[in-house]
């Protein structure tokens, strides 16, 4: 059962998962998925292609990230033997981007917070230079990880692809 005005289902207790009983929001469900996907042995990878979304995205969304179409959510929720109550939570639009901390500490997340620390400017500049004055969408984007063998060890490549949006001067009277 959904309680819309909190954005809250109800969702019985399971075997496995050790969560409380009751109603939950999108961040107990999130761990609930976690905590289902390991004990049925199923990879992200599975899980985004019974659903057709790229591994990048499915994993993001099952983290919170992104709203899962409703008709998405249902077969992730049957795949992972969770209760259908969830569904409706998982389509409404998420509290996105946030980190529990301004710095991040966990090491990879930090890397990439490093990185952008070190090469942002650069990054920004090479934008600047090559597209004009403007950003990269987040908005209309995707991203793409895999591994590259090489000789020193694995590489981890990391691929963002974002719209070049340019700033525009537009007058709220023209």
């Amino acid at each position: 059962m959904l309680d819309a005005a909190k954005g809250r289902g109800t969702w019985p207790r399971t075997d496995y998962s050790g969560v409380h009983a009751g109603p939950m929001n999108r961040n107990e469900i999130t761990e609930h998925f976690v905590v289902a996907r390991l004990a049925k042995g199923l990879s992200r990878q599975e899980l985004a292609d019974a659903i057709g979304r790229p591994v990048v995205w499915t994993t993001s969304a099952l983290l919170g990230q992104h709203p899962i179409p409703a008709e998405l959510g249902k077969v992730l929720v049957e795949m992972l033997g969770l209760d259908e109550s969830a569904v409706p939570v998982l389509a409404a639009p998420p509290m996105r981007g946030g980190l529990p901390t301004a710095v991040p500490t966990d090491p990879t997340i930090y890397r990439f917070y490093e990185a952008l620390q070190v090469y942002g400017g650069a990054i920004k500049e090479l934008i600047h230079e090559r597209f004009g004055d403007g950003i990269m969408s987040a908005i209309n984007f995707s991203v793409d990880l895999r591994k590259e063998s090489h000789p020193s060890g694995d590489r981890v490549v990391v691929t963002f692809d974002g719209k070049f949006l340019p700033y525009q001067w537009v007058s709220a009277n023209e």
